[in-house]
């Protein structure tokens, strides 16, 4: 999730989508449109043509943003998917979803796939300063059919497929928490109704489901926290023990001026798990192992921090994600790729700080790669274009997929001839370059380096 009304790529108020139309990429044309291929030499190793595809060299220096157009998710290599609508999708004629999560569980020997993402309340155009709560799809395939979580058992009458919300609150009783007091929606004068929930993610992990989410910056208190089901995909769901009184991790200095001194902690937290173990993974250095029983992270503060590759100077990042693949380990984030000017005329564009003449472009899905979990981790490459605050996952066959949403907020997808195919349920294949290469892109046409566009 990004925006602010500064413009930089900070969680706040978000654009709206109305209709679906087919998705244009840029021809050749001014730079502001194009996705011209850098010519700078390669930086990266690059793994030999042949059963595996290629490195694409990376353009000079480190921190350019690779823009092109093989790199954006396309008509031959991605699909929306055709998630049950709920009667609030009607008008628009698909859901309206943004920080695409899907993924592929094994469960009593046979795949479930699961989704769910950022969505908005009826009759607003975003999901800010509220919405109403987390809603999960299933399906055998990832083609479908999508059907949302069958939540009817556990709330009658209530909206099908919504498995937690601040209005839940009235489920609490002693010993099980639903919703925090720090959770529930409140109001004041500049904004009225508050209170949202972001970025959630669904696991299967040790036979339990686990959700985990951040609440957004309208919230009393704005950072990550986790819920653990008694039951199936659908609930119902209570609050793990760790985040009774407060997001995790420790309170930041500062925050977005919507957000109340000391209210703002990690957001985007994300969940890890190999074997036994999982860890929480936190915006977007941080990280920490859970206990063994799955209630709160050791240690509680202080966090450690991912070894990485930083830019210089280090642009805003969000959305981090570890993912494993092939032995090797995948840390994603999303990161505005920013244009400005070269001194001959042409278009910079660069993971950079905002600045005069710096313009948001896309919202790309930016990747490191490493031996160990806690890093050190390799240079980062751009996997995909606009694919920002996503997750990587493996189907039933093995096959690696991302997700993507098109990001309304800002940059390409804003402009309004665009608008009506954004915040979408995007799903996209991905190549991997192979044990010399240990790169995953999105899956390109043209895999010698030569522009796709």
């Amino acid at each position: 999730m990004t925006s602010s009304d500064s413009g930089l790529p900070r969680r706040s108020l978000l654009a709206g989508a109305a209709g679906l139309g087919v998705a244009a990429l840029p021809a050749a044309g001014p730079a502001a449109q194009a996705a011209p291929a850098p010519t700078a030499p390669a930086r990266s190793r690059a793994a030999p043509l042949g059963r595996h595809p290629s490195n694409w060299p990376d353009p000079e220096p480190y921190g350019r943003a690779d823009t092109r157009l093989d790199l954006w998710p396309r008509e031959d290599n991605s699909f929306l998917l055709p998630l049950e609508r709920r009667p609030r999708d009607e008008e628009l004629g698909r859901v309206w979803i943004r920080d695409t999560y899907v993924n592929c569980f094994t469960v009593e020997g046979r795949p479930v796939y699961v989704a769910t993402g950022t969505t908005r309340a009826p009759g607003l155009d975003g999901p800010a300063p509220w919405n109403d709560g987390i809603f999960v799809w299933v399906a055998p395939s990832l083609e479908g059919p999508w059907k949302l979580a069958d939540t009817t058992g556990i709330r009658p009458g209530a909206e099908k497929g919504k498995v937690w919300s601040p209005e839940f609150a009235g489920e609490n009783r002693p010993g099980r928490t639903v919703v925090a007091p720090w959770q529930e929606y409140w109001h004041d004068d500049r904004f009225g109704k508050r209170g949202e929930v972001w970025a959630p993610e669904l696991h299967h992990f040790r036979g339990k489901w686990y959700i985990v989410a951040c609440t957004g910056d309208h919230s009393r208190k704005v950072g990550s926290f986790m819920l653990v089901s008694e039951g199936g995909a659908e609930g119902p769901y209570r609050l793990v023990e760790g985040n009774l009184d407060e997001p995790f991790g420790n309170p930041l200095p500062d925050g977005p001026d919507v957000v109340e001194p000391g209210a703002y902690f990690h957001i985007d937290g994300s969940l890890y798990c190999e074997g036994r173990d999982a860890w929480l993974v936190l915006h977007n250095d941080l990280y920490a192992r859970f206990r063994d029983d799955m209630e709160d992270i050791v240690p509680a503060t202080d966090l450690p921090r991912f070894r990485q590759q930083r830019y210089s100077p280090e642009p805003y990042r969000e959305g981090a994600y570890v993912f494993r693949y092939e032995g090797r380990y995948y840390l994603l984030q999303a990161i505005w790729d920013l244009t400005s000017a070269n001194p001959d005329g042409t278009t910079r564009y660069a993971y950079d700080t905002p600045g005069a003449g710096r313009r948001q472009y896309q919202y790309d899905a930016v990747v490191a790669v490493s031996d160990t979990f806690e890093g050190p981790y390799s240079e980062r490459w751009t996997a995909g274009v606009g694919a920002g605050h996503n997750n990587f996952f493996t189907d039933h066959h093995g096959r690696p997929w991302a997700t993507f949403f098109r990001n309304p907020a800002a940059g390409y997808w804003s402009h309004p001839s665009r608008k009506a195919d954004t915040a979408v349920p995007g799903v996209v294949r991905l190549e991997w370059t192979g044990p010399a290469g240990d790169r995953l892109y999105v899956e390109r046409r043209n895999r010698d380096g030569t522009d796709g566009g």
